[in-house]
């Protein structure tokens, strides 16, 4: 009979909270912290928590930040032209490729009737009042997938009848494939590629 302590098992239950995360591999990450000294595992703990309470939403592009607003919106960037991304590791794979000057808009998820996922859930209303401003163009940067697409869709019919361009990504980018792996050249010419929607 196999037994496994009780303070194990809710370790690997949290564990298997993150995406990705299977119950095996939980195992292994809550046995791989029982083998560490116990100033690693409160360093890595102490790690997860204050990102938690200091990390907090950008009022502007609602991306994530330490200060309020952020260092993007407060810098010298155009703010004429928002880029509107899935999540904030899109906005890093934007900012590293260094060939984007202006501002973004986080929706943090996209709509997925078959998962519940409505236009309510994720930040399209901050980004509609966002654009009661001076902006030019608004950039779709969600994936090319279905979900994507169907955000993509939605909110440019939304933004259309504002009188704004509206643009997506070139394709270029692989069909069904996430942002967050897109090497930086071909990132930047999805971006100078661009087409209205």
């Amino acid at each position: 009979m196999e037994y496994t302590p009780a303070p194990l098992l809710k370790a690997a239950e949290q564990f298997a909270k993150l995406p990705g995360i299977g119950m095996k591999t939980a195992q292994r990450l809550a046995y791989h912290m029982l083998s560490l000294p116990i100033e690693s595992v409160r360093e890595f703990a102490d790690g997860v928590r204050d990102a938690r309470e200091s990390v907090k939403f950008c009022s502007l592009c609602q991306n994530f930040t330490e200060t309020v607003p952020c260092p993007v919106c407060s810098g010298n960037r155009n703010t004429k032209i928002i880029c509107v991304v899935e999540s904030p590791r899109d906005v890093s794979v934007f900012e590293r490729t260094g060939g984007y000057d202006g501002v973004y808009h986080v929706l943090h998820g996209l709509l997925s009737p078959m998962d519940g996922t409505l236009p309510e859930d994720i930040r399209i209303r901050e980004l509609m009042e966002r654009l009661a401003g001076e902006v030019d163009e608004v950039i779709m940067a969600t994936n090319p997938t279905i979900e994507g697409e169907a955000t993509a869709s939605y909110i440019s019919r939304l933004i259309k009848t504002l009188g704004i361009k509206v643009s997506r990504l070139a394709y270029g980018l692989p069909a069904g494939a996430s942002l967050e792996f897109a090497d930086d050249v071909t990132l930047t010419k999805a971006l100078e590629n661009r087409n209205e929607i």
